[in-house]
């Protein structure tokens, strides 16, 4: 292969990278735009579904304040896809600039050529031209020249129409995208709109939540300190069945020291297996309710609402439409079954982890039932004062908590 060729080659493979990355940023900031419009979607209908009565202000206010976080990374990811395009736009039109630039010059070169090649036909034809030669020799080199002069003259021609059919592409594609430009800029201002709109809501239910403060307050700190207990069974339960699992004993009488140091479940080799497969799935498994959205996340975090006060979650709360069905999100065996002030807590285990679903009104399965994925597991609590129907959902890896967010695939 000669250099030339070698350049050549390299200077395509660079324009196809850079251009197959372009593709792919766009397609990502698209992608990101669609996924936040979605999830507004779920908000509306998820969170907005019921009118809120009085006594459960807080709760909306923690609504509308997830309504407008995510608004806001829409308004981001709007922004920053408009930013790209505009960038492309710029890019594609100095292209075109100078393509048109280029077109230009070979123009008026095929049109010189022409007239040039028009006047040497009226003063001496072809013919005449090859029998003036003094020798053969020299009437082959003037028909080679002839030939190659028709060549070049018919290459310019093809490289002129390449050219004119590559402004048209890029006049187009540069319309397409003043299209989506200006539809992303409407609808930037639409949301700013609606966010500006949301804010006003947020600032007045604010003020009307300050004027009872201590009575909510006193109502968190309730709901923590039963949280608490519940958190504090959870663990008890799990710890209970690592120290049952070690001691060989199953049975739903036997005593075990819970306080006991243990180093988590003792696996079977079938059991490991399921364990492998489980981690083999971090961020792919399905979410535990067909259609959802997380109202509150893992870890300790700062109140939405109210200043001074922290939460800390062992795993994750989903909003849920009402009468949704928990599913299991691996194939496992049911450990537990929990009943605390009505409500159900599932605990399926998969080798040495346990995926854990609270806030169930009632239960369709039973301890020891193996269970398959999206196996119903049961139908997830409505609360009555609120209209909301959370799930209450964490994974465990023998005793210690894991943030559910990073094991569940996108929404």
């Amino acid at each position: 292969m000669s250099k030339k060729s070698l350049l050549f080659l390299c200077a395509f493979f660079l324009m196809f990278t850079v251009s197959f990355g372009q593709t792919a940023k766009q397609k990502e900031l698209e992608k990101k735009r669609t996924e936040l419009q979605q999830e507004i979607v779920r908000v509306n209908k998820l969170l907005f579904q019921n009118q809120k009565k009085e006594e459960n202000l807080l709760g909306y206010l923690n609504d509308l304040n997830k309504k407008i976080q995510v608004r806001s990374d829409l308004i981001k990811a709007i922004t920053a896809e408009a930013n790209f395009l505009k960038g492309e736009i710029n890019k594609n039109e100095k292209q075109k600039k100078a393509l048109e630039k280029e077109l230009k010059v070979l123009k008026e070169d095929y049109a010189e050529m022409i007239l040039k090649s028009y006047k040497s036909k009226s003063e001496q034809s072809k013919l005449m031209f090859l029998l003036s030669s003094e020798d053969f020799f020299q009437g082959y080199k003037r028909f080679r020249y002839m030939q190659q002069y028709a060549d070049f003259r018919r290459k310019q021609g093809d490289t002129i129409v390449a050219k004119t059919e590559k402004v048209e592409a890029l006049t187009r594609k540069l319309q397409f995208q003043k299209k989506q430009k200006d539809a992303l800029a409407k609808s930037n201002r639409q949301e700013a709109d609606k966010i500006k709109s949301e804010k006003e809501a947020q600032v007045a239910l604010m003020k009307k939540i300050k004027t009872k403060e201590k009575l909510y307050l006193a109502e968190i700190r309730r709901k923590q300190a039963e949280e608490k207990k519940i958190d504090a069974e959870i663990e008890r339960v799990i710890k209970e069945a690592i120290a049952a699992s070690r001691a060989g004993k199953n049975k739903t009488n036997t005593k075990v020291d819970v306080n006991a140091k243990t180093s988590g479940f003792a696996l079977t080799p079938e059991g490991k297996a399921l364990a492998n497969r489980f981690e083999e799935n971090r961020g792919k498994l399905p979410w535990p309710v067909a259609e959802g959205i997380i109202t509150r996340n893992y870890g300790v975090v700062p109140h939405p609402t109210l200043k001074g006060i922290v939460i800390d979650s062992k795993g994750i709360h989903i909003t849920t439409k009402k009468n949704a069905t928990a599913r299991a999100v691996f194939k496992g065996k049911v450990l537990a079954i929990q009943s605390v002030s009505g409500r159900y807590a599932v605990y399926v285990q998969h080798g040495n982890y346990i995926s854990l679903y609270n806030n169930l009104d009632r239960v369709y399965v039973s301890k020891g039932q193996e269970v398959s994925l999206k196996q119903p597991l049961g139908v997830v609590f409505t609360d009555k004062v609120t209209g909301d129907t959370e799930l209450k959902f964490q994974i465990w890896k023998d005793s210690q908590k894991q943030n559910p967010i990073y094991w569940l695939a996108r929404m």
